[in-house]
């Protein structure tokens, strides 16, 4: 195996300071929409980076669920090292990867949690199962087996019955609140684009940076 000898010259696209939007936000919903439109599978999936309190960093996928100019709102367990992560650390970065447009988009910021509301209506919009897994999972937490993951699982679908599953406390959103996002799209000989939104007060500074 030689990994070394694995390369790629990225064609598809430029990202020009003439074309670039001025807002951020709606510079993502230009390319997250390009991204739909190429039917990019799970485009909404994005890389979640924390840091606890010594520092020690953790990255997993998660799925991007809303965003707008009050930034971008993931969904999760409270009690997960993710959320141990924010709650030492209340900042985070995500990294989302289009690999069939050659493009990421970075994003940095601090983070809160979402009202209670905003949680409880998205819940509700997830399948029965997909919420008794979200209410039934120790997340992150070491378990004894599979077999125990499913045993409650089927026992709480027993207990429900024709009742109604809440959202538990333990569950809910996050939004990631951005001061720093950046654009990136892949070009010939490495020498890709790199567009920069930095907030300052309450504008956003747009700069290019070196690749």
């Amino acid at each position: 195996m030689n990994i070394e000898s694995l390369r790629k010259e990225y064609k598809r696209s430029e990202l020009r300071d003439d074309t670039v939007d001025p807002d951020p936000f709606k510079q993502f919903r230009n390319w997250f929409e390009e991204a739909l439109r190429a039917d990019i599978d799970e485009a909404n999936a994005i890389t979640l980076a924390t840091a606890d309190g010594q520092g020690r960093p953790s990255a997993r996928i998660v799925l991007l669920k809303s965003f707008d100019k009050k930034g971008f709102t993931f969904f999760t367990n409270y009690e997960g090292r993710k959320s141990r992560d924010l709650k030492d650390n209340p900042r985070a970065a995500l990294l989302m990867f289009w690999k069939e447009l050659e493009r990421q988009v970075r994003i940095e910021g601090r983070v809160e949690r979402v009202s209670g509301k905003e949680s409880d209506t998205y819940f509700d919009s997830c399948s029965l199962e997909s919420r008794i897994s979200a209410a039934v999972s120790p997340q992150s937490d070491e378990i004894p087996s599979r077999r125990y993951l499913e045993e409650i699982w089927v026992d709480k679908l027993k207990e429900l019955k024709e009742n109604k599953l809440f959202r538990p406390e333990h569950w809910g959103g996050y939004r990631v609140i951005p001061d720093r996002i950046e654009f990136w799209q892949g070009r010939p000989n490495r020498l890709h684009d790199r567009i920069l939104y930095l907030k300052k007060g309450a504008k956003w500074v747009v700069s290019r940076l070196a690749p």
